[in-house]
């Protein structure tokens, strides 16, 4: 499967709110918070310094994750989502590194995220991906999370 990542575009954004509509509401795990960020990046993700990565199979978006600055130390892997019928091929992986990567260019000492545990695979990915379990801050802004994990990255 031939994937090109690619940064965020607005003609992409309706696809940034469709892939992460198919896997929150799948879980029943769609907030109103969820709907913020996937209907506004610009504002919300892009206008902070952060970024959102396109999974693209030739025109077709197949994947998304945004990584968005907490602090000037502290990034949020977040919105991860991958087209049920592209699953299976790394692509959430690739999705999540090029975040990563991006955190780290940009300073960030610790990336966090939140999950539900309804959310196997990717907590399996995370997992891999050296992310720790930690508690539950008692500022998460979403209301059914209850996994929360963070990464330290080496300088």
């Amino acid at each position: 499967m031939q994937i090109e990542l690619v940064e965020y575009r607005p003609e992409l954004r309706p696809e940034f709110e469709r892939l992460n509509r198919l896997w929150l509401e799948g879980h029943s795990l769609l907030e109103p918070v969820d709907l913020e960020y996937l209907r506004e990046p610009e504002r919300l993700i892009l206008g902070h310094g952060g970024q959102v990565y396109f999974a693209m199979q030739g025109a077709n978006v197949v994947g998304t994750c945004a990584a968005i600055p907490i602090s000037s130390t502290t990034w949020e892997l977040a919105k991860l989502a991958v087209d049920p019928s592209a699953r299976g091929h790394g692509i959430g992986r690739r999705l999540c590194e090029t975040v990563l990567a991006y955190a780290r260019t940009a300073g960030a000492a610790e990336i966090v995220l939140t999950s539900h545990t309804a959310l196997v695979e990717a907590i399996h990915l995370y997992e891999s991906m050296g992310f720790q379990h930690a508690p539950l801050p008692a500022d998460v802004r979403y209301e059914t999370a209850n996994v929360f994990m963070r990464l330290t990255v080496a300088g």
